[in-house]
Formats: structure tokens, C-alpha cells, sequence
């Protein structure tokens, strides 16, 4: 509290980005655990040998909809859309579904990407917030001393003793950023990895219909 007001400045601001940091590190931790945990339901579900257009009718009737749900109810919409027009082959309709899968997986992927980028801002630039506030108490220590004839403790402690703890805070804001960033990061290529498989498994199951239903007609 007795630093200087630039210091103070400084403390608030890593004070600031640690409260934020930590905000929305709890904040991903939720949303990513709740995209594994419906990306198992759905596989569970999908595989379990039903029929498409009633597990459709289904996902399609919610609200909140989101996932690999999402991705499928934009691939089966788009497959059953163009199958019904009679200028549409084959591999125009399995085009187009893939297509709206692909619109629907950028919107999945940016959805769980949503806040890393300050996470990863946090973790780069605290430690230099941190390196400001240190040199900027160190200069001040120097300057007590040079204003003086015979320097003592008492008159260089504050000085060194802001500038440590503007280190100690700026670490503080950045180490948990950086390890969350990396983490989370995985668990988002992980799921998308999840989303694209389940694309391709999907797509040869519509390729299947698709040229079934072809050579019955």
C-alpha cells in the first residue's frame, strides 16, 4: 500500500488480469468437461443402432443444441434437403452435407476456443507488466540513494521491496494463464479431433444411403 503510485498502478492492473485469468479458466474448465461429456452421450447414442431421421427429430427439436449434435442436425438436414431435389446426384448431395458440417464444426471449435486468446495474452505479457514495476522500484531505490550522503537499509527497502512484489504478482497472473492455455488448448484439438471423426464415420454412412438409394431408383 505504500508503494508508489505508479507501482500501484501496476499491482492493480496484474491484480486485474489474475481476477479475469481466473474467471475464466473455472469458466472453460466448465464448458470444455460439458463438450466431452455430450460428445459421449451423443456417440453412445448414435451408435446404438437407431433410426437417423427419429435421433434427428429429436436433437432437432432442442433449444441448446450444441456439439456434435449440432453437427450432425446441420449434415442430415442438408443430406435429406438435397436428396429430395431430383437434379441433385449423389455427390452433390454428400457435397453439401459435408459442407454444412464443416460450417457447423468452425462454429463448435470457435465456441470452446472462445476466451483462450486472453489467456494466452495473460500469460505473455504479466511477466512484463510485473518487469516494468520492478524497474521502475528499483530506479527509485537508486534514486534514495543517490540523495543522500550515506545510505542505510531502511532507505532502500521500499524501493526493492515494490519492485519484488510487482515480479511476484506479475508471475502470479501469468503461470496459471500460460498452464490453463496449454491445457485447454489440448482438450479443444482433442474434442475437435472427436468432431472430425465422427464427420468422416457419418459421411460414409451417408455416402451408403446416398448410392443406395441411387441405384434403387
Amino acid at each position: 500500500m505504500q508503494a508508489s503510485f505508479l507501482v500501484q498502478l501496476v499491482m492493480l492492473l496484474l491484480l486485474g488480469i489474475s481476477v479475469v485469468s481466473w474467471t475464466l479458466i473455472f469458466q472453460r474448465s466448465k464448458v470444455l468437461g460439458s463438450a466431452r461429456n455430450e460428445m459421449r452421450k451423443f456417440e453412445d447414442k448414435f451408435w446404438s443402432g437407431g433410426d437417423l431421421n427419429r435421433l434427428y427429430q429429436e436433437l432437432a427439436a432442442r433449444n441448446n443444441l450444441a456439439g456434435a449434435g449440432s453437427i450432425f442436425v446441420a449434415g442430415f438436414k442438408e443430406f435429406m434437403r438435397l436428396r429430395q431435389s431430383a437434379s441433385a446426384s449423389p455427390q452433390a448431395v454428400m457435397d453439401g452435407a459435408y459442407r454444412a458440417m464443416r460450417v457447423s464444426l468452425s462454429r463448435e471449435v470457435d465456441n470452446l476456443e472462445k476466451s483462450l486468446p486472453f489467456l494466452a495474452t495473460a500469460g505473455s505479457i504479466s511477466p512484463y507488466i510485473g518487469l516494468f514495476g520492478t524497474v521502475w522500484g528499483i530506479m527509485n531505490a537508486f534514486i534514495a540513494l543517490g540523495e543522500v550522503k550515506q545510505a542505510t537499509l531502511a532507505m532502500v527497502a521500499p524501493g526493492i521491496a515494490e519492485a519484488l512484489i510487482a515480479t511476484a504478482m506479475g508471475l502470479f497472473a501469468a503461470i496459471p494463464s500460460v498452464i490453463a492455455y496449454n491445457r485447454f488448448s489440448h482438450q479443444v484439438e482433442k474434442i475437435e479431433n472427436g468432431y472430425l471423426n465422427f464427420m468422416e464415420e457419418f459421411s460414409a454412412i451417408l455416402h451408403r444411403q446416398s448410392h443406395s438409394s441411387s441405384n434403387a431408383g
